[in-house]
Formats: C-alpha cells, structure tokens, sequence
C-alpha cells in the first residue's frame, strides 16, 4: 500500500470515526431529553466502571488471578461509593487503595 492509499484510508477512517460519535450530540443538541433518559444517562458511568471491574477480576486466567490490592481496592471503592454516592471519590479512593498496596507489596 502506497503512503497515499494509507493516508486516504486513516483520513476516511478519522472522519467516518468523528461523525459516528459527535452524530447524536449534533443532532440533539438543541432539544431537551427526556427524565427516563436522564436518569438512565446517571448509571452510565458506574455501569462500565463495574463492566472494567469484573473483566480486570476475572480475565483470561479465571477467578484466581485477583490480587489482595485489586480485591482490597474494589472493596474500598464499594464503601465509598456507598457512602459519599458520589463517581469521581470512588475512583480516587479506589485507585489509591490499589497504588498504595501495589507499592507495599
């Protein structure tokens, strides 16, 4: 393939890319959502942090590769996340959690 051919082809494959992902928000960014939508669009977010969470626990080996600091970092990510109900303190406690027994170990 010529550099030309590969250049087309990453520029078609960039712009097919953005109008793909900025489509909905183009197309609705003037009109107003509805409340079930809302509310669906709040679990988003804790919904593929736990999707990372079970693929990271149980992986290609199976439920024996987790780690203490990986099994210690989900629980404290849990408690915070049901005591300050809140996304960003959950990750940041559970990323600490993780990174302090990471270097411990």
């Amino acid at each position: 393939m010529s550099i030309t051919a590969a250049l087309l082809v990453l520029l078609a494959a960039t712009l097919g890319t953005y109008f793909a992902r900025s489509s909905l928000i183009l197309l609705l960014a003037d009109r107003e959502l509805p409340a079930g939508i809302e509310r669906a669009l709040a679990n988003v977010g804790p919904a593929v942090l736990a999707a990372l969470t079970i693929n990271l626990a149980v992986g290609s080996d199976g439920l024996g590769s987790v780690e203490v600091a990986e099994a210690a970092a989900v629980l404290v990510a849990a408690v915070v996340a049901a005591w300050r109900r809140n996304l960003i303190w959950t990750f940041v406690a559970g990323m600490a959690t993780l990174w302090i027994l990471s270097a411990l170990t």
